[in-house]
C-alpha cells in the first residue's frame, strides 16, 4: 500500500493518538480482508464480524496476549498512547480498554508506517491464536 516506510525516527515522534488512528485503519482492514477471503457472506454479515472483532474490547484483550513480547521500542509507543490524554472514548466500553487499545493500535501504526511487515504480520499472527 505505501509506496516507502517512512524513517523510524520521523514515526516516534508523530503524536501516539495520530499512530492510533492509523494503527486502526490497518487492524480493520486485515481483519476485513481475512474474513473476506474466508467467507462467502454479505458485506453487512462481514461488517459486524469486524466490528466484533476491531473494537475497544476486544483489542484490550488482544494487548494481553502480546504484551510481554514487545520490544523496548514498541512498549514505549504503547504506553504513550496508552497514556495520551484523549478527550473521547468508546461510549460502550470501559475508559481503561480504550486507552489500551489506543496503545495497541499506535504499535500497529508505528510498525505499519515504519516498513516493519514481518514484525506486524508476527504480532498480528500472535494476537490471533495465542
Amino acid at each position: 500500500m505505501m509506496k516507502a516506510p517512512l524513517d523510524k525516527n520521523k514515526v516516534k515522534q508523530m503524536n501516539p493518538l495520530v499512530l492510533s488512528f492509523v494503527g486502526d485503519a490497518v487492524e480493520t482492514l486485515r481483519v476485513r480482508t481475512r474474513l473476506a477471503l474466508e467467507s462467502s457472506e454479505k458485506a453487512h454479515a462481514l461488517h459486524l464480524k469486524t466490528s466484533a472483532l476491531v473494537n475497544a474490547k476486544a483489542q484490550s484483550e488482544q494487548v494481553e496476549k502480546i504484551l510481554s513480547c514487545l520490544t523496548e521500542e514498541e512498549g514505549e509507543i504503547y504506553h504513550r498512547a496508552r497514556n495520551s490524554k484523549n478527550h473521547h472514548h468508546a461510549k460502550n466500553y470501559s475508559v481503561s480498554d480504550y486507552r489500551r487499545a489506543s496503545g495497541l493500535e499506535a504499535v500497529i501504526g508505528y510498525l505499519y508506517l515504519s516498513g516493519e511487515e514481518e514484525r506486524l504480520s508476527e504480532l498480528f499472527d500472535k494476537m490471533e491464536n495465542v
